[in-house]
């Protein structure tokens, strides 16, 4: 592995908890990896820790096989040859875009150095911009000026933290992409901070979510949303509600029965809970198919237009509620009942206020 944390602390003076509790995480050469989860849960004092801006209280970080940081020691972060792309951008006003790129640059002579800010621009989509300055760029082109400049150096690895958190939404999601091929045919390896799982779904190969210090699910993103290891997890990933249920086992498989009738998994069972042990299982919107011939019926209590689809809110006779997608010709009024079913292949079952029940 070319990026390894191993039960990492980053506790700062006069605190009483860690900010960073306990992380272990391994990221590849070459690939990207995501932190994601909500403000002050520690992503961005774990990015500081990794670009050497923080010392750790306890743990190892593993650069390229060598030790960079424990609790005795952090190698500077000028000697990790980390570059960083932050989401204001930091572009030198007074320089123009060249100069921006080659500013990383001086230990190489003139011509190379040249070269080497003419091969980032292209990479980046920039080709012959150079003489150009900061403020005649929209900031998209910005956020690729100084996507350029952290690559030139070559870096051994690239941290990105929210660089897209001050572009509008649509630009925001068609640069994630782009910075991803950017990133793919740079053969970089790279650490993003983000809040917005679209673009952490977009970016990473493997996903952390963390959540008050500590990381609950260090995955790519089918797992995390089809397998969440935690209810915060589960929680925080997509469109989802627990519903309650109790669990049997049925010819060697375990059956989860619930208010929309039995549910089963027989790719990874969960069969560590005893008989009839009262649960919750994760309903995802897209688990529930609008079917007017289904024998339990939702009523209507919120709905929101996504073009393509509604979003619907409905609650059961029972008074559990559910979320399902529903295609938008399908265009229902607020408090109508309409049949619903469960198309389920991922069963994911909760202990009440615990961890998923393993298989």
């Amino acid at each position: 592995m070319y990026l390894e944390l191993r039960q990492l602390d980053v506790q700062y003076p006069g605190q009483k908890t860690p900010a960073v509790h306990g992380v272990s995480l391994a990221l590849r050469a070459g690939d990207i990896g995501v932190l994601i989860g909500p403000s002050g849960c520690g992503k961005t004092t774990l990015l500081r820790a990794v670009a050497g801006l923080e010392p750790v209280s306890a743990g190892q970080m593993v650069l390229n096989g060598r030790v960079v940081s424990d609790a005795a020691h952090t190698e500077p972060a000028e000697n990790r040859r980390i570059g960083m792309v932050f989401q204001d951008h930091a572009l030198f006003p007074h320089m123009d875009v060249g100069r921006n790129v080659a500013f990383g640059l001086a230990h190489l002579p003139p011509p190379e150095r040249a070269q080497r800010v003419r091969e980032v621009l292209e990479l980046v989509g920039l080709g012959g911009q150079q003489a150009r300055f900061a403020h005649e760029l929209s900031g998209g082109q910005q956020q690729r000026v100084a996507l350029a400049r952290a690559l030139a150096p070559q870096p051994a690895l690239l941290l990105l933290d929210e660089p897209f958190s001050n572009l509008d939404v649509d630009l925001r999601e068609r640069l994630a992409n782009e910075v991803r091929s950017i990133l793919k045919a740079a053969q970089a390896t790279a650490l993003l901070v983000t809040h917005d799982q679209f673009e952490a779904f977009a970016m990473g190969d493997t996903i952390g979510v963390l959540n008050e210090g500590r990381l609950h699910q260090w995955d790519n993103a089918y797992s995390l949303y089809h397998r969440p290891a935690t209810r915060f997890v589960a929680n925080f990933i997509g469109h989802g509600v627990f519903l309650p249920a109790s669990l049997r086992q049925d010819h060697g498989q375990t059956v989860a029965s619930t208010p929309l009738g039995d549910l089963s998994d027989a790719s990874a069972l969960p069969m560590a809970a005893p008989e009839n042990e009262l649960c919750d299982v994760l309903l995802r919107a897209d688990d529930i198919v609008h079917d007017d011939a289904a024998p339990v019926k939702a009523q209507i209590i919120r709905k929101t237009f996504r073009g393509s689809e509604f979003l619907y809110t409905l609650q059961l006779h029972s008074g559990e509620q559910l979320m399902a997608h529903v295609p938008s010709h399908h265009d229902h009024h607020l408090g109508e009942w309409i049949g619903i079913r469960a198309e389920v292949e991922h069963v994911v079952t909760f202990l009440r206020d615990s961890a998923p029940v393993k298989p």
